[in-house]
């Protein structure tokens, strides 16, 4: 992509490739002012594009832009030509916190010193109104001086995403190191959401393993939700009742960022950082728009807004795919009963093909269909039922390019008249196009969930 050696808008020299994800590969540069060694990630905007993440590439930026602490990877500048996006960051030298977790568990000293700089940067983004949602030792970064450093705010949030309940409800994170409100899908407050995970990387760095794991995923979300896990026997009582409290499966009495860094154990040897407040004039722009209406050569970039405004369905990640299907259905570690109005499919078809086979269907059975954004159809029918005109939605969710899963909800009419359309009519039209009805062959949907993460990291995009 950017060839080592080469210069980039006359001001760095690329090097190595650090890393790479689905969407950006991550390159260490050299300024040619300065000398300093940077990390310049390089963004696609043509497959950021296809796949709907502008948003996630904004959020990202204007949280970099917003968070300015010792612990946290500092953002230098954004630059972007017609096709690409470069985000010029600090460079840690010392690479992934979970390369040195992988040799074994760590000193208590060290260790603890490493949860100060995780809580304190982590609590500075909370005063901040950010919500990092995606903590693991794979996101913690350390420099030339072993000081830790949070990174990839890809999937964080701010404070302004929460709905009216004030709550956040997307799901996302990393299975192992996800608080069990955000599986449960009714909404969570991000910042108990992030003490979770910092409990659980503590846990690692003592014990040199994760505190909930099975090779099960539903047994390990199990696990998750009722909060089971075990200490090691060389754990401190002081550091296994800290963990207890943050390890808490309840909202209402998991630990607080103030209540942590008041624990004794948190203290002992406590270097506070010295953080630079952001002056007001930086955060005028925390929408990064710019990025994606900078084009070359005075090129129109209304192109990539069409391209951005046709995208036929939406995302999924890895938790959505998991509790969209009744083989995993996790309501029951969270609610005892639960009232079902949806079916939902698998299918290996383009989005463009399903759409077009319910428009089909919905031809032959009379029903009316309206096409809305982010691939939802409603379907209408044309005759009042019992309780008025049978209304269902069908939305389509993009796994894969290549793969889709499709819900189909009564959203107004009569439950019964729903039921008889869906099963007698609707069903058996779709058999063509079907790869797997929710809660058949589970087994063969899990196996497909794990291998697609593993490959493609549908909750760790960079």
């Amino acid at each position: 992509m950017e060839p080592k050696g080469s210069v980039l808008m006359q001001r760095y020299e690329m090097g190595r490739l650090l890393g790479q994800g689905t969407f950006a590969k991550v390159y260490h540069a050299r300024n040619l002012i300065t000398g300093v060694s940077v990390a310049i990630k390089v963004i696609d905007k043509e497959k950021v594009y296809k796949v709907g993440m502008v948003d996630q590439i904004k959020r990202e930026i204007s949280v970099m832009r917003l968070v300015r602490h010792p612990n946290v990877v500092e953002l230098y500048e954004v630059m972007a030509s017609k096709t690409k996006i470069f985000i010029v960051m600090e460079y840690a030298r010392g690479g992934e916190l979970f390369h040195k977790i992988a040799k074994g568990k760590l000193k208590t000293d060290v260790a603890r010193r490493y949860f100060q700089q995780l809580v304190s940067a982590v609590d500075y983004c909370h005063s901040r109104g950010v919500y990092h949602r995606d903590l693991k030792p794979e996101n913690l970064l350390l420099d030339e001086n072993e000081n830790l450093k949070v990174s990839d705010f890809g999937l964080s949030t701010l404070s302004e995403s929460k709905s009216q309940d004030g709550l956040l409800h997307t799901t996302c994170g990393t299975p192992a190191y996800v608080a069990p409100e955000v599986i449960n899908r009714k909404g969570y407050e991000g910042c108990k959401a992030d003490i979770w995970s910092c409990g659980v990387i503590l846990y690692v760095l003592l014990a040199g393993y994760l505190p909930f794991h099975d090779q099960n995923l539903m047994e390990m979300y199990r696990k998750i939700g009722k909060g089971e896990f075990k200490f090691p026997k060389w754990f401190a009582p002081e550091v296994r009742r800290l963990l207890s409290k943050i390890l808490d499966p309840s909202l209402k009495t998991r630990i607080s960022m103030a209540k942590i860094m008041e624990n004794s154990w948190f203290k002992k040897g406590l270097e506070k950082p010295v953080v630079i407040e952001t002056e007001n004039n930086e955060l005028t722009s925390l929408h990064a728009e710019g990025v994606f209406e900078v084009s070359e050569n005075g090129g129109d970039s209304n192109t990539e807004t069409k391209q951005l405004q046709a995208k036929p369905c939406n995302n999924l990640n890895a938790f959505d795919i998991i509790s969209f299907s009744s083989g995993f259905d996790l309501s029951g570690l969270f609610e005892d009963t639960i009232q079902k109005k949806e079916m939902r499919f698998t299918s290996n078809k383009p989005a463009s093909t399903i759409i077009s086979k319910l428009e089909e269907i919905c031809k032959c059975l009379q029903l009316k269909v309206k096409k809305k954004d982010g691939g939802l159809l409603k379907l209408e029918g044309s005759k009042e039922g019992r309780k008025g005109i049978l209304n269902i939605d069908a939305e389509i969710f993009e796994i894969t390019p290549h793969f889709h899963l499709v819900e189909l909800k009564k959203s107004d009419g009569d439950t019964v008249e729903y039921e008889k359309l869906l099963q007698q009519e609707i069903r058996p039209a779709l058999k063509d196009i079907v790869w797997n009805w929710q809660g058949e062959q589970p087994q063969q949907l899990q196996q497909e969930v794990v291998q697609e993460e593993q490959q493609s990291s549908l909750t760790d995009q960079i």
